[in-house]
């Protein structure tokens, strides 16, 4: 597990990314900022427009602060809310640890800073 940090908003918070090839091409990318788009009422999302690697999708449900990809539409996603939907093509990236997830619910789009603690 690889530790990264997140700044939205002057909020910190703390994530473990996993050992995979989609979490190692987005430390790669790191430092970055990314416009995040609020989507659903439940998640944070990026659009990249080509694909980042996704050896292991599945189809599963998520927990509040886990950061997936959703292979088919290049989507870095983060988790603030549940709803119990299960998400086919969904990559897992990490976990978000520390941080408080509740500001995304009353927020719009956010621009958030990531890099490698």
């Amino acid at each position: 597990m690889v530790k990264i940090k997140m700044i939205v908003n002057g909020n910190t918070l703390i994530a473990d990314f996993e050992n995979n090839a989609t979490a190692n091409a987005l430390l790669n990318l790191m430092p970055t900022q990314l416009p995040m788009l609020n989507l659903y009422s439940r998640e944070l999302t990026y659009r990249f427009k080509q694909a980042l690697p996704a050896n292991d999708t599945q189809r599963k449900g998520y927990r509040v602060g886990d950061i997936a990809y959703w292979a088919p539409r290049h989507s870095f996603v983060i988790f603030y809310k549940q709803t119990g939907e299960i998400i086919s093509d969904l990559q897992p990236i990490g976990h978000i640890d520390s941080g408080d997830l509740n500001q995304f619910q009353s927020s719009g789009n956010v621009t958030v800073s990531f890099e490698r603690v």
